[in-house]
């Protein structure tokens, strides 16, 4: 194991220089000094070149960061510590963040999980929850770990824009418009400009904490949730199954 410790920090050392999966900003939490954005320091997980480009070409340089991955990561339940040095994506995260002695010198105040918001993108957000559980538990309850959320519609006309997070935002938006607007369905963060995504992660960026209490049994909830295809959770999904319905639209 020291062996692998010695040579992932060697090779993350190596590409720091010139990881294209990260895009620094210049102000870190674990810096010297009183600066107040510290506090404001974001690490934007992202998935694919896509998104991470919206992202990247939207951010404030200053305090947000973006680490793009190449796909769906690995489950890393069940699995050692050793995993994290050998899987070249889990390392260099773990480089970006600082968190391989503890959360004394993490980088960033916020990390946040931004993903499409379709079926794909709840399961990578679903990998990346269980890495840091299973791993670094603190940070989750230290109120770091954050999911962005992002709008899934585009309502306009000629004189106004308006962006809807859901089914329901979507009719509303389309009753004050009235008329026949142009409606957009984002199938996913890459088809949101740059110009678009300012607005979304800046002051009134919509972010939903990732929470576990101090006395939640960590591995019997991965374990449910994140181990071998199970009768009880098989059980607890047919019974917790939800079938949505198109919300009907009212006459305007």
């Amino acid at each position: 194991m020291a062996g692998i410790r010695k040579l992932a920090k060697k090779r993350a050392k190596e590409v720091s220089l010139h990881n294209k999966k990260l895009r620094d900003c210049k102000v870190h939490l674990s810096d010297k000094g009183d600066n107040p954005l510290k506090m404001d320091s974001t690490l934007f997980i992202t998935e694919g070149d896509s998104a991470s480009g919206s992202i990247t070409k939207a951010r404030k340089v200053q305090t947000q960061a973006v680490f793009s991955l190449k796909g769906k990561p690995l489950n890393s339940f069940g699995l050692t510590k050793k995993i994290v040095y050998q899987n070249e994506e889990f390392n260099l995260l773990q480089a970006a963040l600082n968190i391989e002695e503890g959360l004394d010198d993490l980088r960033y105040n916020n990390i946040v999980i931004a993903t499409d918001a379709d079926v794909d993108g709840m399961h990578i957000r679903l990998l990346l929850i269980t890495f840091f559980l299973q791993f670094f538990p603190d940070l989750v309850k230290g109120a770091h770990l954050y999911v962005l959320e992002t709008p899934l519609f585009r309502v306009r006309n000629k004189q106004e824009t308006i962006y809807c997070y859901n089914e329901e935002e979507r009719v509303k938006a389309m009753a004050k418009l009235k008329g026949k607007p142009e409606i957009t369905r984002f199938k996913g963060l890459g088809e949101i400009s740059p110009d678009e995504f300012k607005a979304f992660i800046a002051e009134d960026i919509r972010l939903d904490p990732v929470v576990i209490g101090n006395d939640t049994g960590i591995h019997p909830l991965l374990e449910f949730y994140m181990g071998k295809n199970t009768p009880d959770r098989q059980k607890f999904i047919i019974n917790n199954l939800k079938v949505e319905k198109d919300v009907v639209e009212e006459d305007v």
